[in-house]
């Protein structure tokens, strides 16, 4: 859905195919040298679908909405984009095209990406479906059927090349797919593993794109077994290409750190970190005063009141519907652990109960996925006290970085503190990343140009289609 609305409502800022920040509703933007005040001056003559001008009064109430919403502690779903309260104290509009936004808590380059959240006309805020200034309008939407949308005649760019575009919706991935392959669509997305089947042909393509869901192999830190010794050599033995080839059919891509590979964020000069070998994983286990001495292919060692104790972990997953995939993830994990003495016991529970597992701290290891955000800020994981904190990682040093990038208003400064984040990260191992979850677009028609395929984006390029 928000693919769809992508097509109807516009931003201050879009996130091109290199994850830099443009402009699109902005035409162009100042900051103060402290970061707290960003102004931004929209482009002349944009109007909305129904002819209305675009104003600063209408991107002033959009973000009020939002941020209402976000501060509102009665409202369970506070919104999709609901860490604007992060980023925004104050919101005004100086004059008909100038939007002036203060910001106290993270002033920094950061708050670009936040700027991504859709401008609808001041007086329809909280109307279903408010007219947008995108490429596209709602001719119909019926919640969980189908939408129809029709190119905007007023929108500010060429008229799409594609004039209609109907969309259905189903209840499971196999209804989905089974649409596609009986060619009741033209073109199907999916994140079923089933998919990764379709290969492109000369009259099918399969389009893989990238999702914001981060697997990782979470390490409670608080846990006595394991010490950073032990969790540097559970790293040394999870062999992810393995596990990619074997249970997801490729349709992940693999990570060593909380950042997409190849993008400006990741840095790439930290491989030493992430070789392979059980003869490291043994030596680590060794310092960390794990052996065998009761030669049965387990660890041990004496613990403080002078009793055997064997290196065992509780290791707990959950499923996601009609992806469960991730116990098969886990159990082959758990084969590679016992290679080198690390006995394991997985269990599969609900979401809600692992949920509980995490926040009281009542596990070993976890095989979860995290929602990430647009903003490259994975502070919420690494921050000491901070809510996805569940590995109970406590280093001040790395809180200090975070807040030290909370302040840098240039890519070039912000870069280079993510960089030292990731390379504290990398040192300690408070957990593994392990890949980024994938989806696949089966289309007739390569109707995008868009290098860089992501969720919620997924027809970026559509309107200028053009069908032979």
């Amino acid at each position: 859905m928000v693919s769809i609305y992508q097509l109807v409502y516009e931003s201050l800022i879009y996130l091109d195919d290199d994850y830099h920040p443009q402009g699109k509703l902005a035409q162009s933007w100042d900051v103060s040298s402290n970061g707290k005040t960003w102004t931004f001056y929209l482009r002349p003559s944009v109007t909305f679908s129904d002819g209305t001008p675009l104003t600063a009064r209408d991107v002033v109430a959009s973000a009020q909405y939002i941020l209402d919403r976000a501060n509102d502690e009665n409202t369970e779903d506070s919104g999709f984009y609901a860490n604007l309260k992060y980023f925004i104290s104050s919101v005004s509009a100086s004059d008909d095209s100038t939007v002036v936004i203060k910001t106290s808590k993270r002033p920094c380059y950061g708050f670009l990406y936040a700027m991504t959240f859709p401008v609808v006309p001041a007086a329809l805020v909280d109307a279903d479906n408010p007219p947008g200034t995108g490429p596209y309008l709602f001719n119909t939407f019926a919640a969980g059927d189908y939408a129809w949308l029709q190119a905007n005649p007023n929108w500010w760019q060429a008229q799409p090349q594609v004039q209609e575009l109907m969309f259905s919706f189903h209840e499971t991935q196999k209804a989905v797919i089974e649409s596609y392959e009986y060619a009741r669509v033209d073109a199907a997305f999916s994140r079923s593993i089933a998919s990764a089947q379709y290969k492109s042909g000369t009259s099918s393509l399969s389009i893989s794109y990238r999702t914001n869901q981060l697997e990782c192999l979470l390490m409670n830190n608080s846990a006595s077994e394991l010490t950073k010794e032990v969790r540097q050599a559970i790293r040394c033995v999870i062999d992810t290409s393995k596990i990619i080839s074997n249970v997801y059919s490729g349709l992940v891509t693999p990570t060593n750190l909380p950042f997409y590979p190849g993008t400006w964020m990741y840095n790439d000069t930290l491989s030493s970190y992430f070789t392979l070998s059980q003869a490291e994983a043994r030596r680590l286990l060794e310092e960390a005063g794990w052996g065998d001495s009761d030669e049965d292919g387990v660890l041990d060692k004496l613990n403080s009141e002078g009793k055997l104790a064997r290196l065992h972990l509780r290791f707990y997953v959950y499923e996601e519907p009609e992806n469960d995939v991730r116990v098969e993830a886990a159990n082959q994990m758990a084969d590679m652990l016992a290679a080198v003495g690390i006995d394991t016991t997985v269990e599969a529970m609900t979401l809600p109960n692992l949920k509980e597992r995490l926040q009281a701290g009542s596990y070993d290891l976890a095989l979860v996925s995290f929602a990430m955000d647009a903003v490259p800020d994975p502070g919420f994981m690494l921050m000491r006290g901070n809510s996805g904190n569940y590995t109970r990682y406590r280093s001040e040093e790395i809180t200090e970085m975070f807040e030290e990038l909370r302040t840098k208003t240039t890519q070039s400064e912000y870069q280079q503190v993510l960089w030292k984040i990731q390379s504290r990260f990398a040192e300690d191992c408070p957990f593994l990343c392990l890949y980024w979850r994938m989806g696949n677009i089966l289309t007739r028609y390569m109707f995008t140009t868009a290098r860089d395929v992501r969720e919620y984006e997924l027809l970026r390029g559509i309107e200028l289609f053009h069908s032979q």
